[in-house]
């Protein structure tokens, strides 16, 4: 007896899209005399981005990621989350029937506002997730301006 899957083109490029951005993730690391060295990636952290009138916000999910092998640098409008997940210590009494979770390097880099203040931007980690808050410097922030009729 077979089963029919429908077919959905998008889901395929999303994964060819997925795969390739696993493959190759450009990253601030290791730069060499002023030029950007690629970077692979073992694996790609999700992220969501918001924005309120004050701050920018950044949630990343780094499960099973200790907090000092998490890297965040800013630097020339690049901010940039880098890191290593380690994976269990093989061992010769546990069987594994499949391994789907990914283990090794990340790096996600984000360009960065020229308004956001350098100097106040805050990250904490808990539960797995990495909490990024860039503020915006004052002169960015949206301000009313009264209209008089003159």
């Amino acid at each position: 007896m077979t089963s029919v899957i429908r077919w959905d083109p998008f889901r395929e490029l999303e994964e060819m899209s997925n795969r390739m951005n696993r493959l190759f993730v450009r990253g601030a690391v290791g730069k060499d005399a002023g030029t950007e060295a690629l970077t692979v990636a073992d694996w790609t952290p999700t992220v969501d981005i918001s924005e309120t009138d004050g701050e920018y916000i950044i949630k990343a999910e780094l499960p099973e990621v200790k907090r000092e092998d998490v890297r965040v640098t800013l630097e020339d409008g690049l901010l940039t989350i880098q890191g290593e997940r380690r994976q269990e210590k093989d061992e010769k009494t546990k069987k594994y029937h499949r391994i789907e979770r990914s283990y090794g390097r990340f790096v996600r880099s984000f360009s960065v506002p020229d308004y956001v203040d350098d100097g106040k931007v805050k990250a904490e980690y808990k539960d797995g997730v990495l909490n990024l808050t860039l503020p915006k410097a004052e002169k960015a922030k949206p301000r009313a301006i009264e209209v008089k009729v003159g």
